[in-house]
């Protein structure tokens, strides 16, 4: 064990040298090329958050306005919380524009620096040279791009929604007026007290997190454990080690941020209980729950030395507002703490990466366009519009993404599957899945219309059916044309494909919303527009073929009457033939 010890020293040390090459390679390359794109990131973002602001402005009311979501105390009250939110907006983007700028330049090349000498890299000398270079400035140009699709794609997509959506029962929702009041001066109380503790909290723990994370990494080192199990991760791991104040003192800025939403939650409390007693009892019972909470994270004695009253009427509720304990703190049997190592960082290489799996869901709409596109039923007219940007949920934009993740859950319920199927084979499941949040709010809705598809059983017939629905749905008229009714379909499993079409069209519209996603669709029109012009080309030489045939024909035709008449003159006129005999 022992001598386990000393070879792992004795390998990180001949290690070192390599490592700080590579991070000194890493920042020359950060001054040389960050300043060009924190320019570039700095300068597109202020100027798309300037120049898109007024409009913003203007749209945002307009759309809160003619919204029948929400009554008229609501709408007052939104506008209030949007204006506040539009200025905070425009010092926010362009601050954080310039903190990103920077960010980015000097960090991107660094990692590049790294990875270029990963595991299965060729030619790993040149790459550590050229990797982080143009590729940073490049990609801070991609930065700009995202960020203008989200100001007007998913901008424009939420506010039409909120704009355009109707209540579930046709009746606005509307806020109680007696208990604005105390819901308002528990939110102030809240932001107060929760603001000045959460502070306190963090400072005090803010020591604690940094000695114990580095004793923790350097446990890991001397063990070979955790990041520093593969060679290819060390200088990751290392570079976890020298960034780790960093890491700290956002995590300490992290908890300050987050006293604001847990101190206006207060109103929350209060309006839902109708009680300002109760509201001002979550004010302090959060503090409890923050401290309890980060005693967790830490690894320091449970519990917390803050009192924690009822906040709610209902007991259990009151218990369930609570944060929930990591997993990696779960305790064992014998009531000893277990921290849960990480085996690897290539195993969390392995989890799917949802901007891996984006790649992958357009690449299948690009082999399912291109099928559509050659059969009519997707047709210039759906392709011209999006070009002329109508991004409303239309056939192309949602249909299609949406007919192709039906596609993958038809093959995962057919083979009994616990995860989704792609196309290639691989399988995603709770296991290997991102652990992102964002990713469970698709994930998990789509693993629930799964298991109601297995249950359905439905035929060949009706997967086609379903297919075409949920790919045409948003456009009435084209379903009524291209779908007949099938014998099969009694009015129960009608209803129950309409609502499976409908319900996939929402969640892949939420999935359109993504920055990235707008930036890949736009890649997919250009691929299945080259499609159409092929098979436009294609049909019109084929007809022109045709016609040259049918005119040769033709051709031949009358020339063979002309010869014939011709040679039947010739023959009843003696002066003709010996005309031609001489």
């Amino acid at each position: 064990m022992e001598a386990g010890i000393w070879a792992s020293v004795w390998s990180f040390f001949k290690f070192l040298p390599f490592f700080f090459a590579l991070l000194i390679l890493g920042i020359i390359k950060g001054a040389l090329f960050g300043p060009w794109a924190w320019l570039v990131m700095t300068i597109g973002i202020s100027v798309l958050i300037l120049g898109l602001w007024p409009m913003h402005v203007i749209w945002t009311y307009y759309c809160i306005i003619r919204t029948k979501m929400v009554g008229p105390v609501v709408k007052l009250l939104l506008l209030i919380a949007v204006t506040v939110i539009l200025v905070l907006w425009l010092i926010v983007g362009i601050v954080g524009s310039i903190l990103a700028g920077l960010s980015y330049g000097f960090l991107a090349p660094i990692m590049a620096t790294f990875d270029a000498v990963g595991e299965g890299k060729e030619k790993p000398f040149v790459h550590c040279f050229v990797d982080g270079t143009w590729s940073t400035v490049t990609g801070s140009c991609t930065v700009v791009r995202d960020v203008k699709d989200m100001l007007l794609h998913t901008y424009f997509s939420i506010m039409d929604e909120i704009r355009l959506h109707t209540p579930p029962d046709g009746k606005p929702y509307e806020i109680r007026l007696l208990h604005i009041p105390g819901a308002v001066l528990a939110a102030a109380c809240g932001l107060v007290v929760d603001a000045i503790m959460f502070t306190l909290i963090a400072l005090y723990k803010f020591p604690v997190m940094l000695f114990k994370g580095w004793k923790r990494l350097i446990e890991d080192l001397v063990g070979r454990e955790g990041p520093f199990l593969e060679t290819a991760c060390v200088p990751f791991a290392g570079l976890a080690i020298l960034l780790w104040p960093f890491a700290v003192v956002g995590a300490f800025l992290a908890s300050i941020i987050c006293s604001v939403p847990f101190g206006a939650y207060a109103a929350v409390v209060v309006y839902q209980e109708s009680s300002l007693f109760l509201g001002l009892s979550y004010v302090i019972s959060s503090v409890s729950i923050f401290d309890e909470y980060t005693n967790d994270v830490l690894d320091m004695a449970p519990g917390s030395c803050f009192p924690r009253f009822k906040y709610r009427k209902d007991e259990a509720s009151s218990h369930g507002d609570s944060l929930s304990r990591p997993s990696s703190f779960k305790e064992k049997p014998d009531g000893k703490k277990a921290p849960q190592r990480v085996t690897s960082f290539k195993s969390s290489f392995d989890e799917f990466n949802p901007f891996k799996l984006l790649d992958h869901l357009f690449a299948e709409c690009k082999h399912h366009g291109k099928d559509l596109v050659a059969e009519g039923v997707i047709t210039p007219k759906d392709i011209e519009g999006i070009k002329a940007g109508k991004v409303s949920s239309g056939v192309l934009n949602v249909g299609l993404p949406a007919y192709v993740i039906l596609k993958s859950l038809l093959r995962s319920a057919k083979a009994n599957s616990d995860g989704l199927i792609l196309s290639d084979g691989s399988v995603i499941t709770s296991d290997n899945r991102s652990k992102s949040k964002l990713f469970d709010w698709f994930f998990d809705p789509l693993m629930v219309i799964k298991e109601q598809i297995k249950a359905e059983n439905f035929t060949e017939e009706e997967e086609a059916y379903l297919g075409k629905q949920v790919l045409l749905i948003s456009d009435p008229k084209r379903v009524k044309e291209n779908l007949l009714r099938l014998p099969s379909l009694n009015e129960r499993k009608q209803a129950e494909i309409d609502a499976f079409a409908r319900r996939l069209q929402g969640i892949t519209k939420s999935i359109s919303r993504y920055p990235t996603f707008k930036r890949r669709f736009d890649v997919l029109v250009k691929a299945l527009s080259e499609e159409l012009a092929r098979t436009v080309a294609g049909s019109q030489s084929a007809n022109g073929s045709q016609v040259r045939k049918a005119r040769s024909g033709i051709v031949r035709m009358l020339s063979q009457r002309s010869l014939g008449k011709t040679r039947s003159v010739r023959g009843d006129d003696p002066e003709a033939q010996l005309t031609s005999d001489s």
